[in-house]
């Protein structure tokens, strides 16, 4: 199941992480992002409307909806009884990557040392969310990460947008990127899910465009 919904997420190659502020907004903004071509979303627990946003989209069968900034293993709860495929943390914790695994959820717990990586590992996780991407060395750190640990995938966030995509899709050990150019809070609050649409699909035909070995790492 887990390896399912990560590999789902290998396909589409983007994460989209979404803010909602209004639980209204989930249910359009799930449109914008099938239409645009990309249906996955990361709903991140910053604000009260997260659970029900999550419920809204899984709600709705097409859009593979997991939960991010979750802190908590009381969070996890939420989240998996709204509906949630999968569990992003900002950090490697044992408690909320435990939870996820008794639910039979996918955990991607933030990792951007060797040391946090190992802990990863062993409890018994393979694949980590590399965050923040930009402040920790980016791609080429991930790159000499992915030296010693040979097996892992990572989901580097924070600080990706359109001028750097290519320099992590590039690596091989990248499964895919989240980021939220493509999904950003003001237009989605202001309802303007057309242009949040066209965003998304710009998105997705970048990403397809870059493909891994074609773009160089610079320095």
């Amino acid at each position: 199941m887990n390896e399912d919904v990560l590999e789902r997420l290998a396909a589409h190659r983007l994460v989209p992480v979404v803010v909602l502020d209004d639980a209204k907004d989930a249910d359009p903004l799930a449109r914008a992002l099938v239409e645009g071509g990309l249906p996955v979303a990361e709903v991140t627990f910053r604000t009260a409307a997260a659970a029900e946003a999550i419920r809204a989209m899984a709600d709705r069968g097409d859009v593979l909806v997991g939960a991010g900034t979750v802190l908590t293993a009381a969070q996890v709860d939420q989240a998996v009884a709204a509906g949630a495929h999968y569990i992003v943390s900002p950090g490697t914790s044992r408690a909320v990557v435990e939870r996820a695994q008794e639910h039979g959820v996918l955990a991607l717990p933030g990792a951007v040392t060797a040391t946090e990586v190992q802990a990863a590992l062993e409890l018994g996780l393979s694949t980590v969310k590399f965050f923040p991407a930009g402040t920790s060395g980016g791609a080429r750190a991930i790159s000499a990460l992915a030296a010693p640990f040979g097996g892992v995938r990572f989901v580097p966030t924070g600080g990706v947008g359109v001028p750097n995509l290519g320099e992590y899709l590039a690596l091989p050990c990248v499964a895919a990127v989240g980021g939220s150019w493509m999904v950003p809070r003001d237009r989605v609050g202001a309802g303007d899910f057309e242009g949040v649409r066209a965003l998304v699909a710009d998105a997705v035909a970048l990403a397809v465009s870059l493909r891994p070995g074609l773009v160089s790492i610079p320095g």
